[in-house]
């Protein structure tokens, strides 16, 4: 199934994603960003707070930003 991912971190980028059926955020989350700690990001899928564990579904929009800033104070 396809969906829309967006990274905000550093420029930003959207792109479509293929993933099977049944992928949670957190598994999309470990794919596209294996560096990353998902604490230190808000994760949403069509604008909306979820947890690790929300399915995916097709066409949604899932959001990855960045709750800290670099060289902020």
């Amino acid at each position: 199934m396809n969906i829309y991912f967006i990274n905000n971190q550093g420029s930003g980028f959207a792109e479509r994603v293929d993933v099977p059926e049944g992928t949670a955020v957190g598994q999309l989350f470990a794919k596209q960003m294996p560096d990353a700690n998902a604490n230190d990001y808000l994760i949403r899928v069509d604008r909306q707070p979820v947890a690790a564990d929300e399915p995916l579904r097709p066409d949604c929009r899932v959001s990855v930003t960045p709750t800290k800033i670099a060289g902020a104070a």
